[in-house]
């Protein structure tokens, strides 16, 4: 599959796929240690930020924890928990037939413009993207990375078989789309910047796309 597309960011080609530095196990021990020291380093910020938002989600949004699970895909199809903060009223899923109508991607995926089922804080968590935040536990487990193929919540069973390249490596909290259309790309477009990732990997790149998602934040750009 030729993963060089359109919508791919110009400065992606320049990460030459047959120069990188680090490849194999050199690579990945090397990308876990990153993503462990730039964590543990940050806690000092993020610590009391998560703890201040769980509190607020609580009071202002009460009868369910601030903090839910939801089963996500990940390295090799595995199945694990990605924690978020709860977004939107204690019984969303149970609303999500009612609007079904209302989705705007291609199902599995689902997306519905002002969402309904959204609570006030919730609103200001997506639009800043610090519903994410609770993700950086599942990179302290070792289920997710800083960067790479964001995790479905479908399982692998329903990808095509081109899908599956994404499965080679952890998934991510960000990666390629979250930078150039984050939630308004179908999951075909999404999985040839993700394959555009992968075959390019390295801590530099990782940095690039890292700097690049916190400006795509501060910007509110494409946010869900």
């Amino acid at each position: 599959m030729n993963s060089t597309v359109a919508m791919n960011p110009h400065w992606i080609q320049h990460f030459d796929p047959h120069k990188r530095l680090l490849t194999g196990k050199a690579y990945l021990l090397t990308k876990r240690a990153f993503d462990l020291f730039i964590v543990c380093v940050a806690a000092i910020g993020w610590l009391p930020l998560f703890l201040l938002l769980a509190l607020i989600i609580k009071i202002t949004s009460p009868g369910a924890p601030a903090i839910f699970s939801q089963y996500r895909t990940g390295k090799g199809g595995r199945r694990f928990k990605m924690f978020k903060f709860r977004t939107m009223v204690p019984n969303a899923e149970e609303l999500k037939a009612k609007y079904a109508h209302l989705n705007e991607l291609q199902w599995p995926d689902f997306k519905i413009t002002d969402d309904p089922r959204v609570t006030p804080i919730g609103r200001f968590l997506r639009k800043t993207s610090l519903d994410e935040l609770p993700q950086l536990i599942n990179v302290l487990i070792g289920d997710m990375s800083l960067v790479g193929p964001r995790p479905t919540s479908f399982g692998a069973e329903t990808y095509s078989l081109w899908h599956t390249e994404r499965l080679d490596v952890r998934p991510g909290i960000t990666g390629l789309w979250q930078i150039v259309g984050r939630a308004q790309l179908e999951f075909d477009e999404r999985l040839r910047l993700d394959i555009a990732y992968i075959e390019r990997a390295s801590i530099w790149l990782d940095i690039n796309i890292l700097y690049q998602t916190i400006a795509a934040v501060f910007q509110q750009r494409g946010a869900h």
